[in-house]
């Protein structure tokens, strides 16, 4: 799997699993593994130990990856979890929303 549907800053609403419903931005993806990290959720937390004196140490909490299959795109015009369409103008390939039609 090398290509995903959701892009670095695309608006998501989770649609299975502990999230259900919760909306987020997506701040990586990860096409090898085909998952993304949104802000906000699948928060995990990690014990970290100090390195240097200067490094922090103690309980961490970050975001986890997220399988993308997951996730659905949010359109921000109509403000819905739409599937996205295809469309090439001029040569160049756009991303429509399937639901108001517009461009994304």
């Amino acid at each position: 799997m090398n290509s995903l549907h959701i892009r670095r800053d695309d608006q998501v609403v989770v649609i299975s699993g502990k999230s259900k419903g919760k909306k987020g931005k997506v701040i990586a993806t990860i096409p090898s593994e085909g998952k993304v990290i949104i802000s906000g959720i699948n928060k995990v937390k990690r014990h970290k130990k100090a390195r240097k004196q200067t490094d922090p140490s103690g309980i961490i909490e970050k975001e986890a990856p997220i399988y993308a299959c997951k996730v659905m795109r949010v359109c921000p015009k109509c403000d819905k979890p739409t599937r996205l369409a295809h469309t090439f103008e001029d040569g160049k390939k756009t991303r429509l929303c399937t639901r108001c039609k517009r461009e994304i």
